[in-house]
């Protein structure tokens, strides 16, 4: 199988650099202006952008990943 996705990565586009700037950006709007009209638009859109790069993302390059090994494999 080829390298994972994250071996390809920086540093700022790793998992748990992800997960740690969407739980810093959320809990710094809370925390700054405790405002729940700002913070929960803000959540989800970090829900959103976890969803994108930590499930769509991966699975989207997998599949590709797949479908490269079974065309080489084919007579």
């Amino acid at each position: 199988m080829a390298e994972s996705l994250w071996s390809q990565k920086p540093w700022w586009c790793q998992p748990w650099s992800i997960l740690l700037t969407g739980v810093v950006v959320v809990g710094g709007s809370w925390w700054l202006l405790q405002r729940w009209w700002i913070s929960a638009p803000l959540a989800l859109g970090v829900l959103l952008w976890w969803w994108l790069f930590l499930v769509a993302l991966p699975a989207a390059y997998r599949a590709e990943q797949e479908a490269l090994l079974d065309q080489n494999t084919e007579p």
